[in-house]
């Protein structure tokens, strides 16, 4: 709790993965993708509830092993493709407002494909959000790409042309408005907001930016190999 607000950490985690099969219990580094970040969300002093949502039993065991909650399995309607991280956190929501009568204010959604946070991450967004909730409802974990959107291509006619015609296309990279990714370190809404809206960025959104090394995300074999050396050489070298 913070400021007498109540918070929930979300993590969806499905079973079924087509880039990476059981990429959420994949072992990086002597444990599962998902353990890191359980084992983040646990060093938070203002989460209230840290819990799991699958559809997979074998998830769900790792997860209760590394301290999550795991209530439920989820339901077939959103152990499915089309399923959206939307309904997912909605369904939570509505399941512990029935089940337990409880209700939260806030929400944070932690992709366990994005284990690369920091201790204070977690705490620092949601000081962040609620210490100006006067005027946001939601904020967004971003970091800066480098495939900057004006040197993007598309092919039109079998031929080469830009992804967006209308940004100017500058010749040095630096000349650049910086562009920045959501990359799902987390996700922090408001939960009546989230409700009435049903987005993560809401029309009051700000903004939590991460460093350079966390904008990774797994989707494939080639993310997991990248953030896996990336903690190998964290471990290794205290001061990335």
């Amino acid at each position: 709790m913070y400021k007498d607000k109540k918070i929930i950490a979300i993590i969806p985690a499905r079973g079924g993965s087509k880039g990476l099969k059981n990429k959420n219990i994949k072992d990086m580094c002597g444990k599962p993708l998902i353990a890191y970040t359980i084992e983040n969300a646990l060093k938070s002093k203002y989460l209230d509830e840290i819990m799991v949502t699958t559809d997979s039993q074998d998830i769900a065991n790792i997860s209760s092993e590394y301290g999550a909650s795991v209530p439920f399995l989820r339901p077939d309607f959103l152990a499915c493709d089309s399923a959206t991280s939307i309904d997912t956190v909605l369904h939570t929501l509505d399941f512990y407002e029935k089940e337990f009568n409880t209700h939260f204010d806030y929400v944070i959604l932690l992709e366990p494909t994005s284990p690369l946070r920091e201790d204070d991450d977690i705490d620092n967004m949601i000081e962040k959000l609620l210490d100006n909730s006067d005027n946001f409802d939601s904020l967004s974990s971003i970091g800066v790409i480098n495939e900057h959107p004006s040197i993007v291509k598309k092919i039109e006619d079998n031929k080469l042309v830009p992804f967006c015609k209308e940004l100017e296309l500058t010749t040095r990279r630096q000349d650049n408005q910086e562009a920045y990714f959501p990359y799902g370190v987390g996700y922090l809404v408001n939960v009546e907001a989230f409700k009435d809206e049903k987005v993560f960025y809401t029309k009051r959104n700000d903004f939590y930016k991460i460093k350079r090394y966390q904008c990774y995300e797994i989707d494939d074999i080639y993310d997991f190999l990248a953030i896996e050396n990336i903690i190998k050489y964290k471990n290794e070298n205290k001061d990335i």
